[in-house]
């Protein structure tokens, strides 16, 4: 039986902790630089979601999975966020091997854009939590 790890909006929320996931030492040197790179978008996000201040939900931010560093991770759930900027224009074919690769690990991946951060954050907010109920409701 999986235990409950939150609520939104009254509807528990199940735990779906994915075990074992690959990881690749190597990248652990990139991911400092991609911190300090300060992308905009990952920066408001993380100061949303960071110490458990989103439903009590505990986010890491820049997780290596595999041979990827992915934006955010949700252990406790098996769910990646990723912010999408004008570096993934020209990168569909890259980000949806990618995306295969995460979802056959057993993980759910919620995908937003830069300017939807810069600009609806409220809406980004309620459809994160729109996505979590809806795939990890009790």
């Amino acid at each position: 039986m999986k235990k409950i790890l939150t609520e939104i909006n009254g509807v528990p929320i199940r735990r779906n902790f994915v075990e074992n996931l690959p990881y690749n030492p190597n990248l652990k040197k990139l991911i400092n630089g991609k911190r300090k790179a300060g992308i905009l978008g990952e920066v408001i996000f993380w100061k949303l979601v960071r110490v458990k201040t989103f439903h009590n939900i505990d986010f890491d931010r820049q997780r290596i999975i595999g041979n990827y560093i992915v934006d955010f991770y949700v252990k406790t759930l098996g769910l990646i966020i990723e912010i999408d900027g004008s570096s993934h224009d020209e990168k569909q074919d890259y980000d949806e091997v990618r995306q295969e690769y995460l979802e056959s690990l057993g993980l759910k991946i919620f995908r937003i854009t830069e300017f939807d951060i810069r600009n609806n954050l409220s809406i980004v907010m309620k459809d994160l939590e729109n996505f979590i109920v809806t795939h990890y409701k009790y």
